[in-house]
């Protein structure tokens, strides 16, 4: 059979203005790599970000000498593949130019085997400064294109925001959240491939209708063949065996096989069923002699995104094998500045911690790249569903000719690697833009257009409905026929009139509600601005004090130094925390206390919103808020710090995330007791009531029975504060509300009477014990009096089963250590060594 491939290795770099080589990594960038060579110091330390933006102002060539294996060199059809080259490149192969690129999220790929030779064949590769290259762009279009987050002046551009010039991605020119690191480099492999006669250059398994009892497919199988010749494919993958006669034409050939799967086992997302997967491989025979094979791996379901009028709007949600889906989770944004640092351990935290926390949904959100392979099998095999957006964020992009090409080119590039995976359930064209335009809303909008004459206006506008509502869906349609496509998050419909553009108040498509953290809005604001889906929200935090002793001396230690400026990159974001602070809760003793605050604050913040979404299905319908995961240490939205160490808010999420969940809402004097089910039976159990003084005394106990239909939310109990209270001071007790189901605990929590600011918080003593005749990984805490907010670490990288949790005194809690070892399982019970553990009494100025 043939079809041969080589990695090519043995790389060195330099400056295109200088004469000596350095060793280098590939795949890798140039930052990673002067790092490497001890010529820059650490960019995420201190401000040294400032000090690196000469970087992306300089050319920086690449070059490899490398030897052909025979198999290759013999192979009658050779070409050299670059995965992923970042961004403006010319690639000399023994001295010719073979391609130029000029997109980073695209493959490209030159046929060199006349140019090949047994030994030592000098493969160069000269990256183009993406500034250098931008800057006549602007110049030519002659007026500059909104680009919000793009931090030029930090670059040394001023005004100049390039950004949205590049196929590149925008958030390497820095974010609200993110620095500016604007690289070049081989940032995905690079490697010869050698075919004879023919290749199967894609397989892609179209679901065209999937049910329990049968699944009826078409695998669309793409063939290169050197000429005109008869043979056959040889489908095969569990119940299916079928051989299909082929006439194949030099060039392309587009096969089409039609098969079904009785009784398929169908891909759940994560809480509904299993994540089976099948493979299927393609065989191109001639005779009884094999000619070329491929296999892919895909989940059988079907799923559509429901919008369906009804008596309060318009439905927003995810029916997958028939069943309504919550979604409950977060956005991604990619893991690292340095997209090459990120391991597949890595991507296996992130997505275990997903799992782990009861999500079934991450947002690839469209300021970043399209992820790796290893991020999309992971959500595959953890039933974890992927709302895709296009590479496109909180900018407006230009419309001419060459752009639009390049554009549908990546579109479909990228389309067609990812369509088998069950997991990709939308495909969204942007982050944000319909709304911070508002084309037909005048006073709506970020205040963009009010800043062009009318022509240049309408000539923007239409440029961008020739890449979102023409091209982007185009290419979906075509290359992934039967997937969804939203045209922009948020967004309430694409009706071309006001209508079009999202509201937080609005009962149509998906909202960004952000009134809370950027308007200083109320968290109970989160209990009022409910849409169907709840595609963004959030609130910041600091990360932990050894994360940000990473990156920090200890005289950087205050809220307004240099570096706690420089590692918060929303403009008010130190002073919004403080401020919210100053209203929720009580003061901080110093600045290690305030870090830990934060944490504790936004976590508050985001259950109120998470529950509060979950308590309106299935008028809501989705939740996910920003962001799970950071790509530098600093002051975020994440629930998860750089380094992959849980905040608060990732326990918090845990929780609010149960499958099935107890929550407490309620106003006008009266408290609600709701239970959310995600699952896909009846819930029948207990709704237990408990209402403890500080000291552990048991003030007062009531037992419901309650029964919840499958996949719902319901009120089960309302009961007057006053009844609940009666006599006791409320700044001094706390209720329990605990549901039982088969005489175990499905979950549990607490409600205070008043604000957090408002209770007085005794000093505990917390004790933990080994659970007995345990493997060591387990533990029992106690404390003698309230414990609010109780924090356990451990001098090891790992989490604990539950952390960040109200202590009450009679109530023991059964904690779990799981350390996280790389090359291990995501997380493994492990003892947690001596351990720390401090709750926000120890904080707090008493």
């Amino acid at each position: 059979m043939s079809g041969a491939k080589c990695l090519i290795g043995n790389w060195r770099f330099k400056s295109a203005d200088e004469q000596y080589w350095l060793p280098a990594a590939v795949p890798g960038c140039v930052h990673t790599d002067l790092l490497t060579n001890e010529r820059i110091a650490h960019p995420f330390y201190g401000t040294n970000e400032g000090d690196l933006q000469w970087i992306d102002k300089k050319d920086w060539e690449y070059s490899s000498v490398f030897d052909v294996p025979d198999d290759i060199l013999t192979s009658s059809n050779v070409n050299l593949v670059f995965a992923g080259l970042d961004t403006y490149a010319d690639v000399y192969l023994n001295e010719e130019k073979i391609l130029s690129a000029d997109n980073m999220f695209r493959a490209w790929r030159a046929d060199v085997k006349r140019l090949l030779k047994a030994e030592g064949n000098t493969l160069r590769v000269y990256f183009r400064s993406p500034i250098q290259e931008d800057l006549p762009k602007l110049e030519r279009l002659g007026y500059a294109l909104p680009a919000t987050n793009d931090q030029s002046e930090r670059g040394g551009l001023g005004d100049n925001k390039l950004s949205v010039f590049a196929r590149k991605a925008p958030y390497h020119y820095g974010w609200d959240w993110g620095p500016r690191f604007v690289t070049s480099g081989i940032w995905r492999d690079v490697w010869l491939e050698g075919w004879s006669r023919a290749r199967i250059a894609d397989v892609f398994i179209h679901q065209k209708e999937v049910t329990a009892t049968a699944a009826k497919l078409t695998a669309a199988v793409e063939i290169e063949s050197e000429g005109s010749w008869d043979g056959a494919i040889h489908l095969v993958t569990e119940g299916v065996d079928v051989i299909w006669m082929v006439k194949l034409e030099a060039g392309v050939n587009q096969i089409d096989v039609d098969v079904v799967v009785e009784n398929p086992r169908l891909w759940w997302s994560r809480g509904l069923g299993e994540q089976y997967l099948y493979t299927f491989t393609a065989t191109l025979v001639q005779g009884d002699a094999a000619v070329a094979q491929k296999s892919v791996r895909t989940g059988l379901r079907s799923v559509r995104l429901v919008r369906d009028e009804d008596a309060q709007g318009t439905s927003f949600y995810f029916e997958l094998n028939g069943v309504p889906v919550f979604a409950k989770g977060a956005n991604h944004i990619p893991n690292d500045s340095f997209l090459t640092d990120v391991s597949y351990e890595r991507y296996k935290h992130e997505i275990v911690t997903a799992v782990e926390s009861n999500m079934n949904m991450l947002r690839v959100w469209g300021g970043g790249f399209y992820e790796n392979d290893d991020f999309y099998n992971l959500c595959d095999e953890y039933g974890l569903l992927v709302w895709q957006d296009f590479m496109f964020a909180c900018s407006m992009y230009p419309g001419d000719e060459e752009f639009l090409k390049n554009v549908r080119m990546e579109a479909e590039e990228n389309v067609t690697r990812l369509r088998n995976h069950p997991s990709i359930v939308l495909w969204c064209g942007n982050n944000e833009m319909d709304t911070a335009w508002s084309q037909y809303d005048e006073e709506g909008g970020w205040g963009w257009k009010q800043q062009y004459a009318p022509e240049i206006r309408e000539k923007i506008w239409r440029d961008y409905e020739a890449i979102f509502h023409e091209t982007l869906p185009q290419v979906v349609e075509s290359f992934a026929p039967g997937a969804d496509y939203w045209p922009s998050s948020p967004m309430q419909a694409l009706t071309r009139d006001k209508d079009q553009h999202a509201r937080n108040d609005s009962s149509v498509g998906d909202i960004h509600y952000w009134g809370v953290w950027h308007a200083v809005e109320p968290f109970s604001n989160y209990n009022v601005y409910l849409g169907r889906f709840m595609s963004e929200y959030g609130f910041q935090s600091f990360p932990e004090l050894k994360t940000v002793q990473s990156y920090a001396t200890d005289a950087d230690m205050a809220l307004e130094s240099d570096v706690m400026r420089w590692h918060q990159r929303s403009g008010d974001g130190n002073r919004l925390i403080k401020e919210y602070m100053d209203i929720y809760f009580k003061q901080p003793k110093d600045f290690p206390s305030f870090l830990y605050m934060s944490q504790v604050l936004q976590a508050e913040a985001i259950k109120m919103a998470m529950e509060a979404h979950r308590r309106k299905k299935p008028y809501c319908m989705g939740t996910l808020y920003w962001q799970i995961n950071d790509c530098w240490p600093v002051a975020s939205w994440s629930s998860m710090d750089y380094y992959g160490r849980w905040k608060a808010l990732q326990y918090y999420a845990k929780k609010s995330f149960r499958d099935v969940a107890v929550s407490i809402g309620g106003a006008d004097g009266a408290l609600e007791i709701h239970v959310i089910s995600d699952v896909l039976e009846e819930t029948k159990g207990n709704v237990h009531l408990q209402l403890f003084d500080f000291k552990g005394l048991l003030l007062k106990e009531l037992t419901y029975t309650v029964q919840v239909k499958a996949n719902t939310a319901q009120v089960v109990l309302s009961l007057p504060v006053d009844d609940l209270v009666a006599t006791h001071n409320p700044n001094d007790v706390v209720l329990l509300v605990t549901l039982e189901q088969d005489g175990e605990v499905i979950d549990a929590k607490e409600h205070y009477f008043v604000p957090a600011n408002q209770i007085a918080l005794p000093l505990p003593s917390i004790t933990a014990k080994p659970v007995e005749g345990g493997d060591g990984s387990s533990f029992v805490v106690e404390t003698n009096v309230l414990a609010k907010s109780v924090w356990i670490t451990s001098e090891f990288e790992g989490v604990f089963s539950d952390n960040h949790f109200d202590l009450i005194p009679g109530v023991p809690k059964t904690l779990q250590f799981l350390q996280r070892k790389p090359g291990e399982d995501a997380f493994s019970p492990a003892e947690p060594g001596p351990i720390t553990i401090r709750s926000m009494a120890e904080f707090i100025v008493q």
